[in-house]
């Protein structure tokens, strides 16, 4: 099992559009998160040192093949099309390119962990 974190920012006035996408969130993207083996899912809400509302996502990747599952889900119809539905609310962190609409969240380098 992996553990991953990653960080974005919410765009000004956006984050109640967020919590309510994420209280419904769609029953066949929840299914793909499961069939590419990420399990444990959680974001959480909080700002940095300017005030900008930031989110931290932290999952576990109980798969063998991290790269070929997460190409999976990108290739996912209704996957595209809620990251589409996420993505007027979020933004990457200041100084990071924007690539594909998976690689908006910066992934965090694990430090430490304890059991």
């Amino acid at each position: 099992m992996k553990r991953l974190g990653m960080t974005i920012r919410v765009r000004p006035g956006k984050l109640d559009q967020y919590k309510e996408l994420h209280a419904a969130a769609w029953p066949d993207v929840l299914k793909k998160l499961s069939e590419c083996c990420i399990r444990n899912y959680s974001i959480y809400q909080g700002e940095d040192t300017a005030g900008a509302t930031i989110l931290f996502s932290y999952f576990e990747y109980h798969g063998s093949d991290f790269e070929a599952d997460m190409a999976k889900m990108a290739a996912d119809e209704t996957t595209q099309r809620w990251w589409k539905a996420c993505e007027v609310c979020v933004a990457p962190l200041r100084g990071r390119p924007v690539g594909q609409a998976g690689e908006w969240w910066h992934m965090l380098e694990e430090v430490f962990h304890h059991e």
